[in-house]
């Protein structure tokens, strides 16, 4: 069976979270959002969103990747929210049966003009 490679983010509570006040987290939160629009914009993230109703309230997003496990890490530590402490990241690697997400099959990705990950 021939898999496909994905990198993904599990977006965490970090260090710093309870520090900032309201008018911190929302300048925060819109740079995050930044971040991720461009790491969409770039090929680089297939989706990502927030957590509701998580039995840990650390866990606060998932983010998955079409790059290797580095470059997704460089790219995830590279978010605002994460420099500045407010989210901290744990990156895995991923494996799933080539195709089986519909969003990256070949004629979804022709659609789109992005290439499927090797």
């Amino acid at each position: 069976m021939e898999l496909d490679n994905y990198s993904f983010v599990l977006l965490k509570r970090g260090p710093r979270a309870a520090e900032f006040s309201d008018e911190e987290l929302d300048r925060l939160q819109e740079q995050h959002l930044g971040h991720l629009a461009a790491m969409s914009e770039q090929g680089h993230l297939v989706l990502a969103g927030p957590f509701s109703e998580q039995p840990d309230e650390t866990l606060r997003g998932f983010c998955l990747y079409r790059t290797d496990l580095d470059e997704t890490r460089r790219l995830a530590e590279s978010d605002p929210s994460v420099q500045a402490g407010r989210m901290a990241v744990d990156v895995m690697s991923w494996w799933t049966k080539r195709g089986s997400l519909p969003f990256t099959s070949p004629a979804a990705a022709a659609l789109r003009g992005v290439a499927r990950p090797s």
